[in-house]
């Protein structure tokens, strides 16, 4: 399987970078698998970057597996990988609107044939976000991200996983996190 990592993190230290992507990219490296990354705080950001874009995009087209990994800052992902949705994720490469009347259309998603992994780590703990926010982080990267190029499937909301109170819990927790990537990572590999 060919499967292309994706980081949105500018720190190399963090969480998201020094334990989950380190913890994916070796299980990857260890099967054998193809691999490809995308290290969206190390590519080059600055306009025009119709290159990068299009390397992007032929990476996207290439995999089979998407892995995801990014913080949740101000209640989304970081702001590379919100360019990056916008950019790559673009109409008539990831999906095209399909009229359905004069004045309304649905999104035909031209990438459904991916398979995609995402976590998203959070500062703040669970309790809130998933009562009183609603799980608006998830629910708008899965309907309003993921749905359009991707499909509807249950899978995109299963393999969206958000680990909680990260900067604060202990580091037995992390451990417990990277377990559960590690975990998720061998049964992503195996189909």
């Amino acid at each position: 399987m060919k499967n292309l990592l994706i980081i949105a993190h500018p720190d190399k230290d963090s969480f998201c970078y020094n334990g989950i992507f380190k913890t994916v990219k070796q299980g990857i490296e260890t099967s054998g698998q193809e691999l490809k990354i995308i290290d969206l705080y190390r590519d080059s950001f600055t306009r025009p970057r119709e290159a990068v874009i299009k390397s992007y995009k032929s990476l996207v087209t290439w995999c089979d597996n998407i892995f995801i990994i990014s913080p949740v800052w101000w209640f989304r992902l970081t702001p590379r990988m919100e360019i990056f949705f916008d950019e790559v994720f673009t109409p008539g490469f990831a999906y095209q609107f399909v009229n359905i009347t004069k004045l309304y259309a649905y999104p035909k998603p031209f990438l459904k044939d991916k398979k995609v992994r995402t976590y998203m780590t959070h500062g703040a703990p669970a309790l809130p976000v998933l009562t009183l926010y609603l799980n608006s982080v998830k629910l708008r990267l899965v309907m309003g991200v993921y749905t359009f190029v991707f499909g509807w499937r249950i899978s995109l909301f299963t393999k969206t996983t958000q680990f909680w109170s990260v900067p604060f819990v202990s580091d037995a927790k992390r451990k417990k996190y990277l377990e559960r990537v590690r975990k998720n990572t061998l049964k992503d590999l195996r189909g």
